[in-house]
């Protein structure tokens, strides 16, 4: 009996060592709308974790991250820069997690721009300017740009075009209507600040590469134990609701 107690007070003291530490988040823009629903679930299990979260463009993250700066969990919008910490020495490899697939939207507030049309629609002569991320480095620029080229019109467009610093400065310019549109995540169209605020239009993915969005524990979290439960939390059912409540739906089959 004192051996079961002495365990149960172990597992006791192993939890609220893990809720009591804190844990800082390097975040992509476009989670910006759920992480705060992302933390409550999260702290169902660990109530007292603090959890300290910026957000930013995933590419100036991983030239920071790279440079040391001291964040404990990255969470990528392209799972290209956590694998290369991991190939660098900067991430634990088995740490590596897909925890959600992107998507694109062409949102506006003006009331004359014909969304419905699609891309195509930013041709027009009525559209002055159009806002999407810096491609260099924020993977939503990326896509947008492949989209634009895609359909034919990055060439056309360029002359229109504003730059976010990363997505969520992207939707912040075409919500404040200092653009006529912006290419931005379905997540923030999806949140519920957005409802009913403009109109959108869902890109077909066949125009973009696939948006993956990976996490990983980064070197300077590997021995914090809250940065390995908080990439357990990515993988569960719980973290999965909140992911596909704002647009991150992962397809289904391997590697979901």
């Amino acid at each position: 009996m004192k051996k079961v107690w002495a365990t149960l007070l172990l597992g006791l003291w192993v939890h609220g060592a893990m809720a009591a530490e804190s844990l800082t988040i390097a975040a992509a823009a476009d989670l910006a709308n759920c992480l705060d629903a992302l933390s409550a679930a999260f702290r169902q299990t660990y109530p007292d974790a603090e959890l300290k979260t910026t957000t930013g463009a995933s590419g100036s993250f991983f030239a920071q991250i790279k440079n040391g700066a001291p964040f404990d969990v990255f969470l990528s919008a392209d799972m290209n820069y956590p694998r290369e910490l991991v190939k660098a020495g900067l991430a634990d490899e088995a740490s590596l997690t897909r925890y959600a697939t992107g998507h694109i939207v062409l949102w506006t507030l003006s009331s004359t721009l014909a969304v419905e049309k699609g891309l195509d629609a930013l041709a027009s002569a009525n559209v002055g300017r159009v806002a999407i991320a810096n491609p260099d480095v924020a993977p939503y620029g990326r896509a947008a740009r492949a989209a634009l080229q895609a359909a034919g019109l990055w060439d056309s467009v360029q002359s229109k075009l504003v730059f976010g610093e990363n997505i969520g400065q992207t939707a912040q310019f075409v919500r404040s209507g200092n653009v006529d549109a912006g290419i931005v995540a379905l997540s923030f169209v999806k949140a519920p600040g957005a409802a009913g605020l403009g109109r959108y239009y869902e890109i077909p993915e066949q125009l973009y590469p696939t948006l993956e969005q990976g996490a990983v524990i980064t070197h300077h979290g590997q021995d914090n134990p809250l940065a390995k439960a908080y990439i357990a939390f990515l993988r569960s059912p719980a973290a999965r609701v909140v992911f596909d409540r704002y647009g991150f739906v992962l397809p289904a089959g391997p590697g979901r």
